[in-house]
């Protein structure tokens, strides 16, 4: 609700980094720019695979600790899934 000021206030929760995965914040993950063929070979087949979709086509692998996403055949992101139980 704004206030006479005409300022919103509102509630923001930050939950730091370290805090979200401490056991995996340093664990070794695919870097941007490898290639689908280096993955696979230092890190082994995905659980899944997703895609190609769009264009540019986007691939998405899956494993157990991260997903690494693909542009083409490299590496654009990797993220590490932080709700593991």
């Amino acid at each position: 609700m704004m206030g006479a000021s005409g300022l919103a206030v509102a509630d923001q929760v930050v939950v730091p980094a370290s805090q979200q995965s401490p056991d995996l914040k340093d664990m070794p993950r695919p870097s941007n720019g490898m290639s689908m063929k280096r993955i696979e070979d230092e890190y082994g087949k995905p659980t899944s695979i997703s895609g190609p979709v769009g264009e540019p086509p986007i691939t998405t692998w899956e494993y157990d600790y991260y997903t690494v996403y693909f542009e083409h055949n490299l590496v654009i992101h990797t993220v590490l899934k932080h709700n593991l139980q």
